[in-house]
């Protein structure tokens, strides 16, 4: 059986996990054009079984799951009382059992508070990490994989970013959305059919990405994972996920009450922007890094890739008041990064959302 430090030129991470195969930038473009698959060993797989599970899972998260159809792909957040984000998932049913494809940080975690919030009714909670694995890439791609499928339907789960969701609200203005084409699927599978893959990788029959070209296209379609870009404080508002995360007027559950308050009568305390990066110093900012505007700290970096078109790109969360349009500064180990930004999530989102749409900065200065 072929691991991955037998793919040519792999490098793996510190747990194990491929970080890429030698071009990261040529491993993105495979990845997009659906001719490489994408091992996540930074993803793992809870299921919830029995009859309640829709209806339960319902009411202890932000999304309406009680009638969601079976090979419908969804996910959910768990939030604190105050709102704020604990725990996510990706979600799709396949008419008996709800398959959670979650952050690897997050797995025991989550499943412990599931199995604590059980009480009498009909559902199982189980942790199937163990005997299962994910496997990412576009929907062709990975619907030639075997993923595993004990009611005839195979367990894929199609990433719903960008698009709006039943009861959701999307507060980025710009259109098109930077995640309008990314193609974005995740496939459960036997750890079998992973060694399969694997095995194919390793004698050149497959093309495999790793995690830095997983991210890089993450980050420039804009898409909030919790893991690294959630901190304790976090509210939904405030990375754009009301869009695919939170069902607006769905019955009650833990946080919603601060999720309709700062939706409808104020502002989220903080908004994500999307950075281009001045490259030309090779520096790269790291998660947490201070982003400034002018003397004032505004935010923190919370994810950062170099893409295979926009270049080094990151995410950060700043300040609600923080000055749009400016040039920002990150402070790094290494010096001082300046940084282009689009807005991603407006000052005024929540009580006056709704605002008309604007087109890309980038793409109104290329028809100038």
């Amino acid at each position: 059986m072929a691991t991955l430090a037998e793919v040519p030129g792999a490098v793996l991470d510190d747990d194990g996990g491929l970080r890429h195969v030698g071009s990261p930038l040529t491993e993105q473009r495979r990845l997009a054009s659906g001719s490489a698959l994408a091992p996540l060993a930074d993803r793992r797989v809870l299921t919830v079984g029995g009859e309640d599970r829709l209806s339960w899972l319902d009411s202890l998260s932000s999304q309406a799951l009680t009638h969601l159809p079976a090979g419908v792909s969804t996910e959910l957040l768990i939030l604190d009382p105050q709102g704020r984000v604990e725990h996510a998932a990706a979600l799709v049913d396949d008419g008996a059992t709800a398959w959670l494809i979650v952050d690897a940080t997050d797995a025991e975690p989550l499943a412990a508070w599931l199995t604590r919030m059980r009480f009498r009714l009909r559902v199982e909670v189980r942790d199937r990490s163990d005997e299962l694995a994910v496997i990412g890439g576009t929907r062709d791609a990975v619907s030639a994989l075997s993923a595993v499928a004990p009611e005839g339907r195979p367990v894929v789960w199609v990433d719903p970013w960008p698009e709006v969701s039943p009861g959701g609200w999307a507060y980025a203005r710009v259109e098109p959305h930077p995640g309008t084409d990314r193609d974005w699927a995740e496939a459960v599978v036997e750890r079998s059919e992973l060694d399969r893959v694997v095995a194919a990788a390793a004698a050149g029959e497959q093309s495999l990405a790793g995690r830095e070209a997983v991210e890089a296209l993450r980050v420039a379609a804009w898409r909030p994972r919790l893991s690294v870009d959630a901190d304790e404080r976090l509210l939904p508002h405030e990375m754009d996920w009301l869009r695919t995360a939170v069902h607006l007027s769905k019955g009650c559950y833990r946080g919603q009450e601060t999720v309709a308050k700062v939706h409808n009568l104020g502002h989220p305390p903080r908004r994500v922007v999307a950075l281009q990066l001045d490259g030309s110093d090779s520096i790269l900012p790291s998660r947490g890094d201070a982003v400034r505007a002018g003397d004032t700290v505004v935010g923190a970096i919370t994810s950062v890739a170099v893409h295979h078109e926009d270049g080094p790109i990151a995410l950060a969360l700043i300040r609600r008041n923080a000055p749009e349009g400016v040039t920002l500064e990150i402070d790094t180990e290494d010096g001082v990064i300046a940084a282009a930004q689009e807005t991603v999530v407006p000052a005024d989102a929540g009580a006056t959302a709704g605002v008309p749409r604007l087109p890309r900065l980038g793409r109104r200065r290329a028809a100038e």
